[in-house]
């Protein structure tokens, strides 16, 4: 009876896989097609990585193609930097587009065609007016439109004009073309929508062969319909547009088109995705480049030490809605730990040092204390850590005058040094400001690995570093960039900015066995979190540390 149920179980499914499924059923197309078509100014960020994640794990699951494919039709704000970016971030998440990578520039040729059909068909007319103009013709959402003075040029008028458009016989904003549906629409966006721009810009594809354009909303159904997608699933802002998307190819009469899905967009908490904000925080060197740790472009996660599988679980816990929402940013933290904790080694790092001198331990010996290299992962191995009379400790782990349950250092204190032994705290040694300089201590070497004598309650243990021994680094310590408590703007629209979003430790000491740690190699720090070797500044002489989160969440699932 119980395998029956079992059998039977329903797999919920989102309202886009309903969809699809439903036309697959219906025979509408007989395979599946999705793409992933972003615009190459500026890098991908978190909710780009939905949209990947999205379209290409569709195309998985229903044995289809997925297509990553550049909308390069605005040249003004397009850099061949940035599509080496969105290249190398969209590997990285995990998508794999084989051969089908394509450029929007690619079909400028056949896009071109598609006009002069709209134009012999009576559905698109060379204009004269000016941007200015055809605003204060469009009309209100509560008003409609007015036709445009030169909505009734003949076919042949239409065909000369827009050649000479394409043959640079006229100025930038000079004529445009529009496609010729309804003044008097409700939806403005059919309200004979502008389809062509004359624009003397040089492409980074194309070079300076064309001098005319198409409008994004001209062009984006056109490159669905030639490369065969079935699916145009994009977010929730073109949902007003997607008449005009139906209009483009119905008109052009591609033989089953594609279909337009809209879903939710990622929006995060306290972080910063747009893309006009980053610009500027790159420009004015508030940021260290796109990829500074402190964004959510994909190339910042990857820096600051994010994995792939991190942001797969978290997309999937996210999950596809049509409703708007917010994410909080704890979640995104939430996964990173949870993908890491079995994943990486957890070392010894002290990033607040203060000395400790076990006064009672012989002063040139060393000594080698074995340490598991994850608790909860016995088959990750063991390591060995030197150990002798000098060693740092976090400032933190030692009070004169304690609070009640603090179970660290404190003079007659009896706590345990990680792995090695049990220590009874004597006193400290301060500058002539009063500041603690050295911590004092003896120890039981009868109780070697950490182990108390029998009766013996030792309710505190903190970890450490052999001074002789340890290497040093620099941290780097992060917080959200956009003040959490004040809002994500100011009154006037700039960002309103966390001025303790970085923190730089300049001498960290770290275990030894972290001396030739490599770029991007990822550790648990025992207390300080997960950090991650960080990619353009660490070198071999002078390791610099990214903390990916700390080990705290508030995040619960």
């Amino acid at each position: 009876m119980e395998e029956n149920v079992m059998e039977k179980e329903v797999v919920s499914k989102n309202f886009i896989e309903q969809i699809i499924e439903k036309d697959l059923e219906d025979g509408c197309y007989d395979h599946i097609q999705t793409r992933f078509p972003p615009e190459p100014n500026g890098y991908l960020h978190i909710g780009h990585a939905k949209s990947i994640l999205l379209n290409y794990g569709l195309a998985q699951k229903y044995h289809g193609k997925f297509n990553l494919r550049f909308d390069d039709t605005n040249p003004t704000k397009e850099k061949t930097e940035f599509v080496h970016s969105i290249i190398e971030d969209a590997k990285w998440l995990g998508a794999d587009w084989e051969d089908r990578l394509f450029f929007a520039s690619d079909y400028f040729e056949q896009m071109y065609e598609a006009a002069v059909k709209l134009i012999q068909k009576g559905k698109a007319y060379v204009c004269d007016l000016s941007a200015d103009e055809i605003k204060q013709y469009r009309g209100t959402l509560t008003e409609p439109g007015k036709n445009s003075p030169y909505r009734e040029r003949t076919v042949e008028e239409n065909l000369e004009l827009f050649e000479n458009m394409k043959n640079g016989m006229y100025k930038d904003g000079e004529k445009v073309l529009r496609a010729k549906i309804d003044m008097a629409s409700p939806n403005i966006n059919m309200r004979d929508p502008v389809i062509y721009r004359v624009a003397r810009m040089t492409h980074h594809n194309t070079g300076d062969k064309w001098c005319i354009y198409p409008m994004y909303d001209f062009a984006h159904p056109i490159e669905d319909a030639i490369e065969k997608v079935t699916h145009s699933i994009c977010t929730l802002e073109f949902e007003d547009h997607r008449p005009l998307y139906d209009w483009v190819v119905n008109e052009l009469e591609y033989p089953n088109p594609p279909k337009q899905i809209e879903f939710a967009k990622l929006y995060l908490t306290d972080v910063v995705t747009g893309k006009r904000y980053i610009k500027k925080l790159v420009e004015d060197g508030i940021v260290d480049g796109w990829d500074d740790p402190r964004l959510v472009s994909v190339a910042a996660l990857r820096r600051r030490g994010f994995t792939p599988e991190s942001i797969r679980n978290f997309v999937e816990l996210v999950g596809v809605s049509k409703a708007n929402s917010s994410v909080d940013y704890a979640m995104l933290e939430y996964c990173i730990r949870e993908d890491l904790k079995l994943k990486v080694p957890r070392m010894m790092a002290v990033l607040d040092p203060i000395k400790l001198v076990i006064d009672n331990y012989p002063e040139d010996v060393t000594e080698q204390i074995e340490a598991p290299n994850n608790q909860e992962k016995e088959d990750m191995g063991s390591r060995t850590l030197p150990f002798g009379r000098e060693l740092y400790i976090e400032r933190e782990d030692f009070m004169e005058e304690p609070p009640k349950k603090y179970f660290r250092m404190f003079p007659g204190n009896v706590v345990r040094l990680m792995y090695a032994y049990i220590v009874t705290c004597t006193g400290c040694e301060k500058d002539e400001a009063g500041n603690v300089t050295v911590v004092h201590c003896t120890y039981d070497s009868q109780t070697k690995g950490g182990n108390a004598r029998e009766g013996q309650k030792v309710k505190g243990t903190i970890h450490w570093v052999s001074v002789k021994d340890a290497v040093e680094a620099k941290v780097r310590l992060y917080e959200n960039i956009i003040d959490e408590e004040k809002g994500k703007l100011n009154e006037d629209g700039t960002l309103n900015l966390n001025l303790n979003s970085l923190r730089v430790l300049e001498k960290c000491y770290l275990e030894p066995n972290l001396a030739h740690a490599e770029k991007l190699m990822k550790y648990q720090f025992v207390r300080n979190g997960y950090f991650c070797v960080d990619s353009k500044d660490s070198t071999e002489d002078a390791l610099v540390l990214n903390r990916i989160v700390s080990l705290k969440s508030s995040f619960k699932l």
